[in-house]
């Protein structure tokens, strides 16, 4: 680091902070004009000391400044002071129906309300039966209504508040007027085109399978399932990550070389597989960063810049946060973030320890990834589920296995879809056999006695031992020579 200026790192930290902290203490015009003050202050009388930190310093101000207006505009509600009250309303319907036993929650954004006229984020109760597609704009006459009181645990109230939603909407029946434009159309078309041509032919649980690792989207399966993909640790396969976006990436890449253009069409290609495939998914904090983290490592090569991990992790919690710092106080967030921190540090020493044993490498990184991922996402878990798998490690090193092939599957079916539909339901039909070796994988671990830790007692023990084999682990390697 120059002694005249800090490391970008710190620079985008100190954003990310500042974002973070206005979940603690929102600010004022006051109070951040008398920080200010007093760093400048500060600044004079070390000289130049301090001189390095002082951007830093300003940039968590300015942070902590975006933060609090961020969350007060997501705080804001028209609608809130209209609960209980009925009137004919115009929504546009920003994601995938999701549907329980008694009813379709779809999320929607108002956009009249009676004579009223404005934007506000909303969840849209219907009964069970057809659902609005994904970017339909539809009629009804809705009712205003509070969320649910905190239940068995879940605060739906508070959950949904994180989401910049204040009210839930009720309503009977539901007209569609339109289809919104825009740049939601396009994620909208892209998403029903992927949807469509990723599994044709497959139907009830393996079709739910690929649209759950692909498209993060997992309707289509059984209850029960998802409670053994939960169980099993395996859970995460059903929210887009990094995987699926490098694979897009390199896709890309692939396709452009056999083409036989040269590497910085290639690269150009990647950039827009990843943003169209971004908005296809949707805004989910694991594909944000990961395709944050693609984008930038796509265009430091075109710059020839050297790509640095770090900084690109940073970036993609900024973007997060500062669209909504509520996102780190999200399970999606917090687990994403934490688990390939784990991965950039913790895998490594644990391929060392692995070095000594008889394992295949592809069987060794798996181990390695899914033991620092489960030890680090472990008190995440418990915290915002009150659940710890512990047959993690086993579920997803036999896991591993068929996620990689379904994915180049799925990819490869959408793109030959266009061209020889024929030829894809044949892929898909392959495809077919990873996802339901995939089901086989969390109904055999996540149906295991104790494959769940789920009782406070048993978290206690379960903390102990770890504890004792980490402090085991560290004395062992503290005696063991090492070279220097």
């Amino acid at each position: 680091m120059s002694p005249s200026r800090a490391s970008p790192h710190a620079y985008v930290a100190a954003l990310c902070l500042g974002l973070a902290g206005a979940n603690a203490a929102r600010s004022s015009t006051l109070g951040l004009g008398i920080a200010a003050a007093l760093l400048l202050l500060a600044a004079l009388a070390a000289g130049d000391a301090s001189r390095p930190w002082l951007p830093v310093a300003l940039l968590l101000l300015v942070g902590w400044w975006w933060g609090g207006a961020r969350l007060a505009a997501l705080d804001r509600s028209v609608l809130l002071a209209r609960v209980d009250t009925a009137e004919r309303t115009q929504l546009v319907v920003t994601g995938p129906a999701r549907r329980s036993r008694f009813q379709l929650r779809v999320p929607a954004d108002v956009t009249r309300f009676g004579r009223l006229r404005f934007h506000e984020p909303v969840l849209l109760e219907l009964p069970l039966g057809r659902a609005p597609p994904q970017g339909a704009v539809i009629e009804t006459i809705a009712t205003v209504r509070l969320p649910r009181p905190k239940k068995h645990g879940f605060d739906e109230r508070t959950w949904l508040k994180r989401l910049g939603i204040h009210v839930v909407l009720r309503a009977d029946r539901w007209t569609a007027i339109g289809h919104r434009g825009g740049l939601g159309g396009l994620a909208d078309a892209l998403r029903a085109r992927l949807a469509r041509s990723i599994a044709p032919g497959l139907h009830a649980e393996r079709r739910g399978v690929v649209e759950g690792i692909v498209l993060g989207d997992e309707q289509a399966l059984s209850e029960s399932l998802r409670q053994r993909f939960r169980a099993s640790g395996l859970y995460h396969l059903l929210a887009v990550s990094g995987q699926n976006v490098a694979l897009v990436a390199a896709g890309a890449l692939a396709l452009v070389w056999l083409i036989g253009l040269p590497r910085w069409a290639g690269q150009l290609a990647a950039l827009g597989a990843i943003g169209g495939y971004v908005l296809a998914v949707g805004p989910q904090p694991s594909v944000v960063r990961a395709g944050v983290a693609g984008a930038l490592g796509s265009l430091a090569w075109l710059a020839a810049r050297p790509a640095d991990r770090w900084y690109f992790l940073l970036l993609g919690a900024l973007a997060l946060l500062a669209w909504n710092p509520y996102d780190l106080l999200d399970a999606g967030f917090q687990l994403s973030f934490v688990a390939v921190a784990a991965i950039f540090v913790v895998v490594p020493r644990f391929l060392e320890v692995l070095e000594g044993y008889p394992l295949h490498r592809k069987l060794a990184a798996a181990v390695a990834v899914s033991s620092a991922c489960g030890v680090v996402t472990a008190p995440i878990l418990w915290l915002q589920f009150h659940a710890i798998p512990l047959v993690t490690v086993p579920a997803n090193a036999l896991a591993e296995l068929a996620v990689a092939p379904l994915l180049y599957l799925a990819f490869a079916t959408a793109l030959v879809a266009a061209v020889f539909p024929p030829a894809a339901a044949a892929l898909a039909s392959l495809n077919g056999w990873c996802a339901a070796y995939l089901a086989g994988c969390a109904r055999l671990f996540g149906g295991l006695p104790g494959a769940q830790v789920r009782s406070t007692s048993g978290a206690l023990v379960l903390t102990g031992l770890a504890a004792a084999t980490g402090a085991y682990a560290w004395r062992r390697w503290q005696s063991s020579p090492r070279s220097t």
